[in-house]
């Protein structure tokens, strides 16, 4: 392990970021927490055609939200920045000519119609074109044309790109944490192109060179990079620039187990794919948020966290503190990790019983127009009644309307169930008991219903099914008592004399 472990999360601002995208912050967060290092956000901007006003703001306010803030980035501890790529580009171009002058890379001046008709011949005669060591020399580059040419061109402002000369007839041994080791045979590598006249770098290039000023020590990235690794240890060596450690995260698998999970799965199926919603600047689409749709960030990352890693154990159950002590790269699996939108909504109904009462009842009240009026500390009783049976706050309305108002109906199925022939007089003389009891609390409701039953010889489903029905209008809801008590005397009792008039 290196002594000062550094990682970076480098997205790109193109739209918003993806569940997939949260994963890859959230286990090099981890990592970087569990060694006492930084975790750092960059911005990978290069691309300036694929730039999406309003990406960058969320990518942070993602972050933010989920708990997994950035120890440097954006406007925050630039001591290597600046972090976006953009205010980057006057670096690039003189790496891209060292790597000319010590014989790695070259120019290439052709265009893409040349190239596009090379591709074309090849296609015609069934096979793949490849820009490398086996037609580079016939090709229009510095490797092809005299000095005097390549000069020339660039004199004249030819448009031109830099391509790295990947090696003909070697083996290339790379290592990855999670993978293991990785054998690649050059001759199938093609010559990547790493700068463009236009002064832009491509990604290759800026990763490389970012990822060693600003000293990472670990690349934790998606598996869709994993191609690229063989020309990232190739440039590396070219520089003569130690290498960090790598690890490609698993890829995250559609809930059916086959492809990766995309933003149609989420639209088909009703679950989220971003952490929070997304109005799309152009076409002024809105994709849906978990944040939005009632999830607790702690969660989200609880979730997410399983996502292609096991901490080898039964539990499931872990706090952010837990997540960094219990992570290792090494736990972290090869192979797809499939989307559960149910297992989610799991670890949500048990991060809403951990939280606090007052809260919940603030937000319940800020959602429904029905409160406005309501005392929250009276709310907060509730949510302390009702949460237990709830995934989302957006839950709570339906499991405890009749706590705020009368029911208007009575469940038709439960009603056959209840009513009885003697239902109407039952209700009557527990009405006049209740009237008279000048302690209205849980306590002596129990005591007084229970003794009267018990005297009398009832049976307790004879009053307690219709009871439930007068106060809640269904058969569910916490215990009868406790509706009894919170309601209040009178309430409680112009409902019983409701549901006697109804029968």
């Amino acid at each position: 392990m290196a002594n000062n472990v550094r990682v970076r999360f480098a997205p790109s601002p193109t739209g918003p970021l993806h569940i997939g995208g949260v994963r890859t912050a959230l286990f090099n967060y981890l990592f970087a927490k569990k060694h006492n290092g930084t975790f750092i956000l960059r911005i990978e901007d290069t691309d300036q055609n694929r730039y999406v006003e309003g990406a960058e703001q969320y990518i942070i306010d993602a972050l933010n939200w989920c708990g997994i803030p950035f120890d440097g980035g954006i406007d925050k501890n630039e001591k290597l920045g600046p972090y976006r790529q953009s205010e980057r580009k006057h670096l690039y171009k003189k790496y891209a000519d060292m790597l000319i002058e010590n014989g790695n890379a070259y120019y290439a001046f052709d265009t893409a119609e040349a190239l596009d008709a090379h591709r074309a011949d090849h296609e015609a005669k069934g096979k793949t074109f490849i820009y490398n060591w086996h037609n580079r020399l016939k090709l229009s580059n510095s490797l092809s044309l005299s000095a005097e040419e390549v000069q020339a061109k660039l004199e004249a402002g030819d448009d031109y790109v830099i391509r790295f000369k990947s090696p003909q007839d070697e083996t290339l041994h790379l290592t990855d944490i999670i993978r293991g080791d990785i054998k690649i045979d050059t001759n199938i590598l093609d010559d990547k192109v790493l700068f463009k006249s236009d002064g832009m770098p491509t990604y290759h290039l800026a990763n490389i060179v970012d990822d060693h000023l600003m000293e990472i020590s670990h690349v934790i990235r998606g598996e869709e990079w994993l191609p690229s690794l063989a020309l990232h240890y190739q440039l590396y060596d070219a520089f003569g620039w130690e290498k960090p450690q790598f690890a490609h995260l698993p890829l995250i698998l559609k809930p059916t187990g086959k492809g990766k999970l995309s933003k149609r799965d989420g639209d088909k199926l009703g679950f989220p794919v971003f952490p929070l919603k997304w109005t799309d600047p152009v076409t002024q689409e809105v994709s849906r948020g978990y944040k939005e749709d009632g999830y607790f960030p702690e969660a989200m990352l609880n979730f997410l966290a399983f996502l292609g890693w096991n901490p080898g154990t039964e539990q499931e159950i872990f706090n952010l503190e837990e997540l960094i002590d219990a992570f290792e790269l090494e736990r972290v699996n090869k192979s797809g990790a499939r989307f559960d939108p149910e297992k989610i909504k799991w670890f949500n109904h048990h991060y809403m019983q951990e939280q606090n009462d007052d809260a919940l009842a603030e937000l319940f009240k800020s959602q429904y127009s029905e409160l406005a009026e309501i005392d929250v500390n009276y709310i907060a009783l509730i949510v302390g009644l009702i949460k237990e049976r709830a995934t989302f706050v957006s839950d709570f309305w339906e499991l405890s309307s009749y706590f705020f108002e009368a029911p208007k109906t009575y469940d038709e199925k439960a009603s056959k169930k209840a009513f009885k022939e003697n239902t109407a007089s039952l209700m009557t003389d527990l009405k006049n008991i209740l009237v008279h009891i000048d302690e209205f609390t849980v306590e002596a409701l129990q005591k007084d219903i229970k003794s009267w039953i018990t005297d009398k010889n009832i049976g307790f489903g004879n009053v307690m099914m219709p009871l439930r029905l007068a106060l809640v209008g269904a058969l569910q809801g916490p215990d009868v008592f406790d509706i009894m008590f919170m309601i209040g005397k009178a309430e409680t009792v112009k409902r019983i004399e409701t549901l006697v008039l109804s029968l």
